[in-house]
């Protein structure tokens, strides 16, 4: 329970939903054990007009006797109808105020859950899979909804019926009762003892399910390279066998299950045999009647349902436990980026000093001992090899990580001093691997803007040279294109995620390779445009083709993290180094 006492907050917020719940709860199983005394008198009442009619036989009044006994028979039928009727109400309103609220705390908790994970910085994601995070919002959720609603539920409706039962046995024999309720210890010796199980092997089937989910997740998500590979067989092959260790996680669950169960009824129906013995003895000593013992069978009977409520609730707690720990696990997961306060409009002025960065997970340094002074409305260009720490710079700058040495600034404000929002608020960004979401062209477009503004997303469309690849599709620009734009070729993704960072108008425009699937005349074209575009922007350019850069400002030449040339075009084609050797291979490959 210590992991599940994070949802008493839930229980706080929806308390006056939940008294009513409870109080329903006790007047329902009230009315459950007053049939038992209603058949006590009505089996009483058969045995003393049994003899009665017997005595009057051959008296006139003997027909009389028959006819109060089957009015009396008549009235006492009535009443259990009517208490099994008053009951059913009761427990109707216990379920709609209960379930009810499992279904608000299961909504409040995934909401709760998917904010948090918005807050947490990029590094997280990096680090777990995403089918390991849509299964703890989803799966692991729900099993914590049967703790929230059904096995709440049944634990006050079990708890409130055996103590009404058991009272009501005492107070009828104390010793008839002694003996009934003599199974109960080791009734709960066993469901401790079994507890344990449950609770080891629900974790495990939890996490097998999110590998088993995350699995899936990058089956579908790469089944384009899965088919054009021939690898369908063996991703079913592979498919099978997780769900076959998932299977055998369940069915080692399903086992203890399967004889926690019948040994509950077992038990059980052991004392509803003492309960006939003992009341035997009982009645032979005149200290209960007949109708006790039907009584304390009934009673009996009814404990079986708290009996057995008591090991399918003490397997679904388990399970939300084990649950509420992996969702645990993540909520109190906090961010290692921290967001400053500063929310001013930026100019673009950016300084990097020192800068030095090496990746958490991998322990490979991408950067180090970097330099660079770029001013308000200036075009910064980065060059260099695969892996030789491009992409790392742009993401620094958007702060999706944090430096481990040197310093960031923009208009002389620290990086970590910045509020995060408004800084990449500010920023344009098209990053190297495109993402587009299954929605609109209009509303890829219009993603950075509050709401869609036709006119707006067409000019970015048109600045991006994507504007007539748009207008020639059926539906224009309200058509929709498939998960992660799979409808699309790569060059028209690239250019709707021009078209994206454009539409912002944002001070600041960071470009990472992203005219690398367009031809030579789209990027000319597309150039062109972000020539307008770029006056009195800070521009960041990253390329691999030196066509895409020539007209920056400043170009910096990185490789293994370092920076070994820079300057402007001219004048680094005059230092003949790695540059120039790079525009000069380039330049061959063009006129082949």
């Amino acid at each position: 329970m210590k992991e599940l006492s994070y949802l008493n907050k839930y229980f706080y917020k929806y308390k006056w939903r939940l008294i009513p719940g409870v109080i329903f709860v006790i007047i329902s199983n009230y009315f459950g054990i007053l049939p038992a005394k209603v058949i006590r008198e009505a089996f009483d009442l058969v045995k003393e007009n049994i003899d009665l009619y017997r005595l009057y036989d051959g008296f006139e009044r003997q027909n009389l006797i028959y006819q109060v006994f089957g009015s009396s028979l008549l009235f006492f039928g009535i009443v259990v109808l009517v208490l099994a009727l008053l009951r059913g109400i009761f427990l109707f309103l216990m379920r709609q105020s209960i379930i009810l609220i499992s279904r608000h705390i299961e909504y409040d908790l995934k909401n709760e859950i998917y904010n948090h994970y918005q807050e947490l910085d990029f590094s997280f994601f990096r680090k777990n899979n995403t089918g390991d995070l849509m299964n703890r919002a989803t799966e692991d959720v729900n099993q914590v909804r049967n703790y929230l609603g059904p096995a709440i539920m049944y634990a006050i409706n079990t708890v409130t019926l055996s103590v009404m039962i058991i009272y009501a046995m005492y107070d009828v024999n104390p010793t008839l009762a002694t003996y009934a309720l003599l199974p109960i210890p080791v009734i709960s010796l066993i469901i401790l003892m079994v507890n344990r199980i449950i609770n080891k092997r629900s974790t495990k089937i939890q996490a097998q399910l999110s590998k088993l989910s995350s699995f899936v997740q990058e089956t579908f998500s790469g089944i384009r390279v899965i088919k054009t590979y021939v690898r369908e067989d063996q991703k079913m092959a592979e498919f099978a066998h997780e769900s076959n260790v998932y299977r055998n996680s369940s069915l080692d669950l399903v086992k203890v299950q399967a004889i926690f169960f019948p040994l509950i009824i077992f038990l059980v129906g052991f004392s509803t045999i003492i309960t006939v013995y003992i009341g035997g003895i009982e009645v032979n000593k005149g200290t209960i009647t007949a109708g006790n013992i039907a009584e304390f069978i009934m009673y009996v009977n009814q404990l079986t349902f708290p009996a057995m409520a008591l090991a399918w609730v003490t397997s679904l707690i388990q399970r939300a436990a084990a649950s509420q720990k992996r969702i645990n696990e993540f909520l109190n997961t906090k961010p290692e980026i921290i967001s400053g306060n500063i929310t001013d409009e930026l100019a673009g002025n950016i300084r990097i000093k020192n800068l030095s960065f090496t990746y958490p997970e991998t322990g490979i340094q991408a950067l180090s001992g970097i330099n660079i002074d770029i001013k308000a409305g200036q075009t910064l260009a980065i060059i260099g090899k695969t892996g030789s720490g491009k992409s790392t710079l742009a993401n620094l700058l958007l702060r999706m990580y944090d430096a481990d040495q040197g310093q960031i600034t923009f208009d002389g404000n620290d990086i970590k001093d910045l509020n995060i929002k408004s800084l990449r608020h500010q920023i344009g960004f098209v990053p190297q691997q495109v993402f587009l979401f299954s929605d609109t062209i209009a509303n890829n477009i219009a993603f950075g803007l509050d709401t869609c503004e036709i006119d707006k997303v067409e000019a970015a469309a048109k600045d991006a040279a994507v504007y007539e690849n748009i207008a020639a599709f059926e539906e224009g620009f309200q058509t929709h294109i498939g998960e992660r734009g799979l409808t699309l070729s790569g060059g028209q993704k690239q250019r709707l995620s021009i078209a994206r960072a454009l539409v912002k108008d944002p001070q600041m425009l960071i470009f990472d390779d992203c005219l690398s699937a367009v031809d030579t005349k789209t990027e000319e074209e597309i150039l062109h445009n972000l020539g307008r575009i770029m006056k009195n922007k800070t521009t960041i350019f990253i390329a691999h083709r030196i066509s895409t850069i020539k007209n920056a400002d400043h170009i910096i030449v990185l490789e293994n993290g370092k920076i070994i040339e820079e300057g402007n075009h001219s004048g680094l084609l005059a230092a003949n180094g790695e540059y120039a050797e790079l525009y000069e291979k380039q330049l061959l490959q063009s006129t082949e």
